[in-house]
């Protein structure tokens, strides 16, 4: 037994190479059998840490006479969202129109010219619930397929017509970008604040990564909606950091709480979450000093660092929810696995710290066990050596488990958020070992994720990287190697970002209409070129890549590359401050536009130079957005041209579009020289 999939890489399809069903990876092969056949493509898409496509496998993929229906009727192919973010976002776009809703597993049905035309998420193997049966799906399509293809073909040309809509924005020329929008989206934020528990919106609740992100800048450049900004982060960021979202024991964050108290999360870690989450608690952490946000922080970073990183310096895509076939089982204690688990002197604290009771306070209704305990830290919490000790008994008799499985593909894209945070937090912080974590990163990913021409491809694994990288990939590594240019001033980081922003522009950008597509010019051609604008539950590769570009911008004053992510800010413009949850990363991108920005050029010896340390630290002692930084030796580095020591002293020149004040090298005078501009 098998199919195709057997010759995959990613994890996600290799848990399907044993269905019964006939299962095609998506490509030429089988959008010619479509067509050579005349049947419709069956098109399912999910990924590996999504607990109901496991289900759905369970109950019909695995199922022989359903798989029999579905070899006879369709040609089925198998997506791995992660890996292709193109197909996905069609199908997404397309049920979505189609139903109202959306979700993971993503199944719908294509012409064989690849038009959706019927699609849905999850379906059960017998009516549940008001869904109907797979099976019963399959024969209605089918038959739909037989005796009414003249209105599929008709309803499937508007389909195609109305799909990737954004690619028909246009950008207004004329617009001009200015600050409002910046506080509407603060006040905005804060009509869906919850005040009680933190985050907006209710149940189910995800971590607003990128609206804590903007959050924290918006707090940081001060302002009548500062302190209400900062408030709502903060606040947030506690009440997740003692929820059960976050792993008390292990460190790192779930997907998100399926209830409004960041109680009980759905249990997958993925590394994108984790890697936008640990600057979110650095950015906290230099803003207020609580030292409970450095601790997340680096409890993130560490769980990343010792179980989504591969020895090749990659990292890996996500742990799933579920283990023995149980959602969360990994995770969850009863009172008397915790007291079996922990030195007797502890076992109390540990009961009132971590809140477990025989109750519990997690039932997965597949597999119902009593007294099972999401751990949260909303107890009393114990003197720092006993919650260590805690802890760390914890996770070994946990590592005695068996563990969930291992997404263990390695995305451009993630790899790049990865990067980014252990570089801004290794130099934050002074962690020489998160340094060496991003710089071992980004040489993995810059030297082995691309093709023979050198150019970058979307995923790795077992030694062989496959598929055209995509918008996301550039731009989100482009931001991380800026930001790890920053925090080692090695000029080849700064080297690679700029021929990454180079091929954003060349491969990606709309010179037409503005703004940039999510796939190449050079990507095979599906029914839509779209544009990907919603900064969620990531940033957009739109919005990073505008971010990117403008810090870019500042280290080179190329206006070229600030044009470009102007273009995509006037593409959405009008819809920034109305929704800032879904645009947060473009108003980042606004406020670096529109707000006073410095550029910070460091001369000295080397970057070892005691005296340049010293003015970087001041740099990086607080929040300091549109702020960029440059350092020695500044091999073609534009804003490092001409930067000499004074006197033999390291020397700090604090500039604004290239035009520099008078050269300092006290730390007290930098500072002086910075300060007010954050608050600008």
């Amino acid at each position: 037994m098998g199919n195709a999939l057997a010759h995959e890489t990613s994890p996600y399809l290799l848990q399907h190479r044993d269905n019964p069903v006939d299962w095609l990876p998506w490509g030429p092969q089988a959008l010619e059998r479509a067509r050579s056949l005349d049947r419709p493509l069956l098109v399912s898409i999910g990924y590996s840490a999504c607990h109901w496509c496991h289900v759905m496998e369970r109950e019909s993929f695995e199922d022989p006479a359903v798989a029999e229906l579905m070899n006879e009727r369709f040609v089925c192919v198998k997506v791995d969202r992660e890996e292709r973010p193109d197909i996905d976002a069609i199908a997404m776009e397309a049920v979505q129109m189609m139903t109202g809703h959306g979700g993971w597993p993503l199944n719908v049905f294509l012409t064989p010219d690849q038009v959706p035309f019927y699609g849905g998420t999850y379906f059960p193997p017998a009516p549940r619930q008001g869904m109907p049966a797979w099976p019963a799906v399959l024969q209605a399509v089918a038959e739909a397929w037989d005796r009414q293809r003249d209105e599929i073909v008709a309803q499937g040309a508007k389909m195609a017509s109305r799909l990737g809509g954004t690619a028909a924005l246009r950008a207004q020329e004329d617009a001009e970008l200015g600050p409002e929008p910046l506080d509407d989206a603060v006040r905005n934020l804060r009509a869906a604040f919850d005040a009680e528990h933190g985050g907006f919106g209710g149940a189910p609740k995800f971590p607003p990564s990128s609206a804590l992100l903007l959050l924290w800048a918006q707090a940081a450049r001060g302002g009548s909606w500062a302190t209400k900004a900062g408030d709502m982060a903060g606040a947030t960021l506690r009440a997740m950091a003692r929820g059960g979202m976050y792993d008390q024991i292990g460190g790192g964050f779930a997907r998100y709480a399926v209830d409004a108290t960041w109680t009980v999360p759905h249990f997958e870690k993925m590394l994108y979450d984790n890697a936008l989450l640990a600057r979110a608690y650095l950015h906290g952490w230099l803003m207020t000093g609580e030292p409970g946000f450095r601790r997340v922080c680096e409890e993130t970073l560490d769980f990343v660092a010792r179980e989504l990183r591969g020895e090749e310096g990659g990292f890996l895509s996500a742990l799933d929810a579920d283990s023995e076939g149980v959602e969360g089982k990994f995770y969850v204690w009863t009172v008397a696995d915790l007291r079996a688990a922990v030195a007797p002197e502890d076992a109390e604290a540990a009961v009132a710290w971590l809140g477990v009771t025989d109750r519990g306070n997690f039932v997965d209704p597949h597999h119902p066990m009593p007294g099972w305990n999401v751990l949260t830290a909303r107890g009393p919490e114990p003197p720092a050596e006993q919650r260590e000790r805690i802890r760390a008994a914890l996770l070994s008799a946990r590592a005695r488990r068996i563990r969930p499985s291992l997404d263990d593909k390695r995305l451009a894209a993630w790899n790049g958020l990865a990067i980014h945070a252990f570089a801004e937090a290794g130099a934050v912080l002074g962690r020489e070992d998160y340094l060496t974590i991003a710089v071992s990163g980004a040489a993995f990913v810059m030297g082995s994720v691309r093709d023979d021409q050198g150019r970058l491809l979307r995923t790795w694994k077992g030694g062989q990287a496959k598929l055209n990288a995509y918008l996301e990939d550039h731009a989100f590594l482009l931001e991380a190697l800026v930001a790890l240019y920053e925090a080692t001033f090695d000029p080849r980081w700064f080297a690679e970002a700029r021929g990454l922003a180079d091929a954003i522009l060349q491969r990606f950008a709309d010179d037409d209409a503005g703004g940039f597509f999510a796939t190449s010019s050079d990507h095979e051609q599906l029914v839509v070129r779209r544009k990907d604008l919603e900064d969620a539950p990531i940033p957009s590769g739109s919005s990073s890549a505008s971010v990117g570009l403008l810090r870019l911008a500042a280290l080179t004053g190329e206006a070229r590359y600030e044009e470009a992510a102007a273009s995509h800010l006037r593409l959405v413009a009008p819809l920034l401050g109305a929704h800032p949850q879904a645009f947060a990363h473009a108003l980042v991108a606004l406020d670096l536009l529109v707000r006073p920005g410095r550029e910070v050029a460091l001369a000295g010896a080397d970057g070892a130079d005691a005296g340049v340390a010293a003015l970087a630290a001041v740099v990086r002692e607080r929040l300091r957005p549109g702020v960029v930084l440059a350092g020695p030796p500044g091999d073609d580095v534009p804003l490092m041209a001409g930067r000499e020591p004074m006197g033999g002293r390291a020397a700090a020149y604090v500039c604004e579009r290239f035009a520099c004040q008078l050269p300092v090298t006290e730390t007290g005078e930098l500072r002086d020289l910075l300060d007010p501009y954050s608050q600008a």
